[in-house]
């Protein structure tokens, strides 16, 4: 049969309390006591139950991260950086893929809170009635990479819509005249393509083209984008990718055909990945420093499980846009 606390307790010749105190907080007991108490954990292979009996009103020490795609994601260094961080604060993390749309994103929210999970942390898109729920739970929610009007708690994102209007004005400083949008049908990527379509058409009068791909994007849709824009009546100048992967395929589509970059077209990526500043020519991108995301995102959680006020719980950390060869 499975150890119990109780068998535990009785071979480190403490009483039960003890053990508690030890597993929620291992300082509050003597070093020597807590020496036995581990070993004792160790000889029975006893896994704690934090939900029952003593240590009912300790914390779960679980966090819960949804996050729709882990492959070639923007949301990557992010993810590692937040596990390493947690980890660090003895937290474990439970990791949900959700892929698009609401329907496994809510069933994911649903379980986690179902486990009393310290905190959840969203990085995709939430239904309405999920909203709804996690507003009325007591746990910790947290919205990162993105600034939404009305955020279910805390924020640490960044405007996608200014992102969009940056890279506009940029273009139009270096005399691009004739860009072209390809994006994906997030809700994310629309932002920063209604940002860049509000700031072109106040700088110039020419329409901004655009070619949208399905949820995620992959590297072969560069193919199918560079075959639209070549049949355009008039072709563009400037292309916006919606992330490095495409501005890549893009760049060797463009090469393949013989086309000059940035002399016949330019390329301008999203996300700064490895990749963008290692291409030949190298690609202009918008920077995300996704290090500090993470570490805004764990101080509020640490903030939060402490029982402290948070000063500001919405928080833009902005972004760059870095202007290479490609553009």
């Amino acid at each position: 049969m499975a150890a119990k606390l109780q068998d535990v307790a009785q071979l480190a010749g403490v009483s039960p309390a003890t053990v508690s105190r030890y597993l929620n907080k291992q300082n509050v007991v003597a070093i020597e006591t807590g020496k036995r108490i581990r070993a004792a954990i160790e000889e029975l292979g006893y896994i704690p139950n934090l939900m029952a009996g003593g240590l009912a009103s300790s914390k779960s020490r679980l966090i819960a991260v949804q996050i729709p795609f882990l492959s070639n994601s923007i949301f990557e260094v992010t993810i590692e950086a937040m596990v390493a961080e947690l980890e660090a604060a003895d937290m474990n993390v439970i990791l949900g893929l959700t892929g698009p749309g609401d329907e496994r994103s809510d069933r994911f929210m649903r379980a986690a809170l179902s486990r009393k999970v310290d905190a959840i942390i969203i990085t995709g898109e939430v239904g309405r009635e999920t909203q709804a729920l996690l507003r009325s739970s007591n746990t910790t929610v947290l919205q990162i990479w993105d600034t939404p009007p009305d955020p279910i708690d805390l924020v640490v994102g960044i405007n996608h819509y200014r992102i969009g209007e940056e890279i506009a004005r940029f273009l139009a400083r270096r005399g691009y005249q004739r860009p072209h949008i390809a994006v994906a049908t997030g809700a994310r990527s629309a932002m920063r393509r209604d940002g860049f379509a509000a700031a072109w058409k106040m700088l110039s009068s020419i329409p901004v083209t655009e070619t949208l791909i399905e949820i995620p994007s992959h590297f072969a849709h560069a193919r199918r984008i560079f075959a639209e824009i070549r049949r355009l009546p008039q072709p563009p100048d400037a292309i916006v990718c919606g992330s490095d992967l495409l501005a890549t395929g893009l760049l060797v589509e463009a090469q393949t055909a013989g086309v000059r970059v940035p002399d016949e077209i330019a390329i301008v990526g999203f996300g700064n990945s490895t990749i963008a500043s290692e291409m030949r020519p190298t690609i202009t991108s918008i920077d995300i420093d996704g290090a500090l995301l993470a570490r805004e995102a764990i101080r509020m959680i640490r903030q939060r499980v402490a029982g402290e006020t948070i000063a500001n719980p919405q928080i833009d950390i902005g972004f760059r846009l870095i202007a290479r060869e490609s553009a």
